[in-house]
């Protein structure tokens, strides 16, 4: 049952592709499914705070099942983003339809292919790494793979962490940080990769080159093909995909600002920081949410072992546990006031009882 669970975010693509063609509040399915149904189900659901036996744990993470699912995903996305473009083309929306859908196609390719993006891009196989690109290629992201895995897992829970949200600190003045600096790192860290294998800046092995343009080459690709199909530049393409981009990739922003909020690690005498560990990420165990997400909400164990798969990841019960899963969270996170009043106070309380109790 667990393994059918990892194949329901594919309800979101056939959610919007549905509410599409009924028309009126169909384009809003797929909000509804996400904002309103996956929290209370997750509500009423109990909590999966099972972990994999440990002899078990070999055998499923070199079970093919669970790489075959994440694999079908970057097809299932390319398609529906490109019947996106088709619909955008050939059909006339009113302004609140196409807010809809453009935000719901956000949802797929920035709430699902961002977190599937981040699966594949902490894997070594070239295939996974190119599949990684590719997803994050169509939110105009792809960055993402150079500074969160070479600049976040090291510097997170660190004030040096771009990606890392304070106390305090809202989304909105969070997201311009996280998104400006979080750009500006990457290209500090590839400039660093190339210095070392003796590499030009200015060159197509520089990644952020190549990272830029990729986006855009991909986008003009399908802009001139319906152009030219329909004897008109349709520029209707190009704001689309840059919409559903930016909403995509605020999403990721979102989801950031969740799973790190508050959270610090003590600086050593040496100056150096103390090395990550489940203290250092907010953890979620809601069933629902995390099935959609690929486990993603068991961000403790993530960051303190990269390297393990997504269905292995383990609940801890000494990380900092959020109330609700990351759909609920998000709209908590829209509204600071809300936001602070509910997680000032339990950030405080795991601050006292857990760190607390280790000093």
């Amino acid at each position: 049952m667990k393994k059918l669970g990892f194949y329901s975010a594919f309800v979101l693509p056939l959610l919007l592709i549905s509410g599409f063609y009924l028309g009126g509040i169909g384009f809003s399915l797929i909000h509804i499914f996400v904002f309103i149904l996956v929290p209370v189900l997750d509500f009423f659901i109990r909590k999966d705070q099972e972990n994999v036996p440990e002899n078990q744990i070999p055998i499923l993470t070199k079970e093919r099942f669970y790489k075959l699912v994440i694999f079908s995903w970057v097809y299932v996305q390319l398609a529906v983003l490109v019947w996106g473009f088709f619909v955008i083309a050939n059909r006339s929306l009113s302004l609140s339809e196409w807010l809809w859908f453009s935000s719901g196609m956000a949802l797929v390719t920035g709430g699902v292919g961002i977190t599937v993006a981040h699966e594949l891009g902490h894997k070594a196989g070239k295939l996974e790494q190119f599949y990684a690109k590719v997803l994050l290629m169509t939110v105009c992201y792809m960055h993402f793979i150079v500074e969160h895995n070479r600049g976040h897992h090291v510097r997170v829970a660190t004030p040096d962490d771009p990606a890392t949200s304070r106390r305090g600190e809202s989304f909105y003045s969070f997201w311009w940080r996280s998104v400006s600096d979080g750009y500006l790192s990457a290209i500090q860290l590839e400039q660093q990769r190339l210095e070392k294998i003796n590499a030009k800046t200015w060159s197509f092995r520089n990644n952020m080159i190549l990272f830029t343009i990729l986006p855009l080459l991909f986008v003009g690709v399908f802009t001139v093909g319906f152009s030219l199909s329909q004897s008109r530049v349709v520029w209707e393409i190009p704001v689309f995909f840059f919409a559903q981009s930016i909403l995509g990739f605020s999403l990721l922003e979102l989801v950031n600002y969740i799973e790190h909020y508050g959270m610090e690690r003590k600086k050593l005498p040496n100056g150096r920081y103390e090395r990550v560990t489940p203290l250092h990420s907010w953890n979620a165990s809601h069933t629902v949410s995390n099935f959609l997400l690929f486990q993603l909400q068991r961000h403790s164990d993530h960051h303190a072992f990269a390297y393990k798969p997504y269905q292995i990841l383990e609940h801890h019960n000494d990380s900092p546990q959020l109330p609700q899963g990351y759909s609920a969270m998000i709209i908590l996170a829209l509204v600071p006031p809300l936001w602070f009043r509910v997680m000032d106070k339990r950030l405080e309380t795991w601050k006292t009882e857990v760190i607390g109790s280790i000093q």
